[in-house]
């Protein structure tokens, strides 16, 4: 039988390994300390079909809705939904929740421009002066 050694090497190893078992746990209670995320491209989009897909991707939740209409994620927490745009400007509302109740809500806006349908001229402005004596 070996006699007991005090030794620094044992004492950096077991700082190590507590330092490595407290970051791990912070790392898996990411679920409990943060809320849910929606990660998507862009909030305001122009589009000139009228079916669109929302697409993205939803961290930590539990539930997923398309104003106001649950729509299904995959496994990795990836969404895609096919949507149908109404002439001009429609909002989008996603909202997501997760587990312990808390919320997390994103826009997007998209404006549907049919296409063959010229914008509208902006008229051009002039200049006008005003003086006084």
């Amino acid at each position: 039988m070996l006699p007991y050694r005090d030794s620094r090497f044992i004492r950096i190893i077991l700082i190590l390994f507590f330092l490595v078992a407290i970051l791990y746990g912070i790392y898996e209670a990411q679920g409990i300390l943060y809320g849910p995320v929606i990660n998507m491209p862009n909030e305001t989009v122009t589009s000139h079909e009228a079916f669109t897909s929302i697409h993205g991707r939803a961290e930590r939740i539990t539930e997923l809705r398309l104003n106001g209409k649950p729509i299904s994620v995959t496994e990795n927490g990836e969404f895609d939904e096919p949507y149908l745009l109404a002439h001009g400007s429609n909002r989008l509302i996603l909202e997501a929740r997760d587990a312990r109740g808390r919320k997390t809500t994103k826009i997007l806006d998209i404006v549907y421009i049919p296409s063959g349908t010229a914008l509208p001229a902006s008229p051009t402005p002039t200049a006008t002066s005003t003086e006084e004596s």
